[in-house]
């Protein structure tokens, strides 16, 4: 084998792992693949013969470019919130292995939500330090900081996610019911029914044809289930970035959105809902199927 197949092979060991890093760093599976390629091109141009950790050069070297795409981005002055990130859809079948390391891997929504509202340089510390545990030493070349300037942007990061991240029911099958039982009253019409399986203050985020649209309150966004129901005939249960979630169908099968959950206390507290059957297809796939 030569050396630069063998150097493909062991930068293929690390893809899964720095796609993580990536996607938390940009939540953007495209983009994502964009920052790993391109580290894949600077391993392919560098030496790397005295290099002894090879996947904690390659974590910096992606974090630095996921660092300057979210430069770009504010260059681009996108406005901050008005994406959603993307979702990782995965069914109850085997599918995508790469997928399913991913989701196995993955951070919820909410928390993407959150990492969004971040300064860039923010975002890197955290994510890097708090989340890949790459000491805040190698973390501080790529923000041009020092250590403890760098230490003090995770901290920052830190304080905000923590204030503003619910902590989601881990257990799948409780947050499945709590699932179950909005479809069902929504599917019903039954209005009561749909406020007491939502928190109060919950958050709908919905993207469709470009444009993000957000409700809050139970009320609300009971209003716009009961409607979204009347449109969507059947639902099929996926996981969505580790969570129950469910992708909706129209009468003729047609795939109709994609709808994810965070619960707490067996209460809805944030709803994600991306419609339209492109960008169900985007993300979900033949898993929902």
């Amino acid at each position: 084998m030569d050396a630069n197949n063998e150097l493909a092979l062991r930068f293929e060991g690390h893809r899964t792992h720095l796609k993580a890093v990536a996607y938390r760093m940009l939540g953007s599976l495209s983009e994502a693949d964009d920052a790993v390629q391109e580290g894949w091109l600077r391993l392919s141009r560098t030496d790397t013969s005295d290099v002894e950790n090879l996947g904690g050069w390659l974590t910096t070297v992606v974090g630095r470019v996921c660092l300057d795409m979210l430069r770009s981005r504010e260059r681009r002055e996108e406005p901050v919130g008005e994406r959603l990130p993307d979702p990782i859809v995965a069914g109850d079948q085997p599918g995508d292995p790469e997928r399913e390391a991913m989701l196995a891997d993955s951070v919820g929504l909410a928390m993407l939500v959150v990492l969004d509202t971040l300064a860039p340089a923010e975002r890197l510390a955290f994510v890097l330090h708090d989340m890949f545990a790459v000491p805040f030493e190698e973390i501080a070349p790529i923000v041009e900081r020092a250590p403890s300037a760098t230490r003090q942007l995770a901290s920052r990061a830190r304080r905000r996610v923590q204030g503003v991240t619910p902590v989601p029911d881990s257990d799948l099958s409780r947050q499945r019911k709590v699932v179950d039982a909005f479809l069902a009253a929504a599917r019903g019409g039954d209005f009561q029914a749909l406020v007491a399986v939502l928190d109060p203050s919950v958050v709908q985020r919905a993207a469709a044809l470009g444009r993000l649209t957000v409700l809050r309150g139970a009320a609300a966004v009971a209003e716009q289930a009961m409607t979204f129901a009347r449109v969507a005939s059947g639902a099929h249960p996926v996981l969505i970035n580790g969570a129950a979630g469910v992708v909706a169908a129209t009468p003729d099968g047609r795939p109709f959105s994609l709808l994810a959950f965070t619960i707490v206390d067996e209460r809805i507290v944030e709803m994600y809902a991306f419609v339209g059957p492109e960008l169900v297809e985007e993300f979900a796939g033949q898993s929902w199927k």
